[in-house]
């Protein structure tokens, strides 16, 4: 989540800085076996575990509305908020599956599978149209956000990193200002997908990928491009 943010975060340089950034992530051997191996089942492991763990805990804080017993409740709320918001996300910027068939007859008519990551900067700018998709984003970075600082904290105690009331409370403190660091880098990127020009970053985009094209850094791959305006695979129109 850290380098998904950070990387998102890189929009505030312009286009060219993102695009250049998911180019070297595409660039990446093996790159759905490090998907699936370090993101994905990492995530649904967690949520079915997190689930399981969320409904077999009880909250006292109706009884006791201490702050320790707030975290506890908000740290639940925000697990459930965080699996709608990550599946989702999934859902409308990737589609979930790869496949031909479920992308053209399941995921893009319903309006699913936006991003294009040899267009980067300029797809995410068309996904993030109207006032909907960016409040469901901003909900849903803070929310994980929130439940991982304060996940890392209740973990310390529970390994027994930070015991003593003085380590507990300079961790708290590391830990808030650590979740406030990370959702603001994921509120900025939305900040600078908004600010986008789709139509100028797409220019700047096609320019580089063709330039990427003639260094032989990245693989031609329509289906990874939102346009099809670059002028280098295209041959002249013939006359009738």
């Amino acid at each position: 989540m850290c380098v998904h943010l950070l990387t998102n975060a890189s929009l505030i340089g312009g286009a060219s800085v993102f695009q250049n950034n998911v180019f070297t992530i595409h660039s990446l051997p093996l790159l759905p076996v490090i998907e699936w191996s370090f993101i994905f089942l990492p995530i649904i492991f967690h949520a079915v575990a997190g689930v399981w763990i969320s409904r077999a805990g009880k909250s006292n804080l109706q009884n006791y509305a201490l702050a320790g017993n707030r975290r506890y409740s908000w740290q639940r709320i925000t697990a459930y908020i965080a699996i709608v918001y990550i599946f989702t996300h999934v859902f409308h910027l990737h589609g979930w599956f790869q496949n031909e068939w479920w992308l053209k007859s399941v995921a893009e008519p319903l309006g699913m599978a936006n991003f294009r990551p040899y267009n980067a900067a300029s797809s995410l700018a068309n996904a993030m149209t109207g006032f909907v998709w960016p409040i469901f984003y901003v909900i849903g970075v803070l929310a994980c956000t929130f439940h991982f600082a304060n996940g890392i904290w209740t973990a310390g105690i529970t390994w027994g990193v930070w015991l003593t009331p003085k380590s507990q409370a300079r961790a708290s403190i590391a830990c808030a200002l650590f979740g406030v660091f990370i959702g603001a880098a994921g509120l900025s990127s939305l900040v600078a997908v908004k600010a986008t020009n789709a139509k100028d970053a797409e220019v700047i985009e096609n320019e580089m990928y063709d330039a990427r094209l003639k260094e032989h850094t990245i693989t031609p791959d329509d289906h990874k491009r939102s346009g099809q305006h670059h002028t280098e695979e295209v041959g002249p129109v013939p006359l009738e």
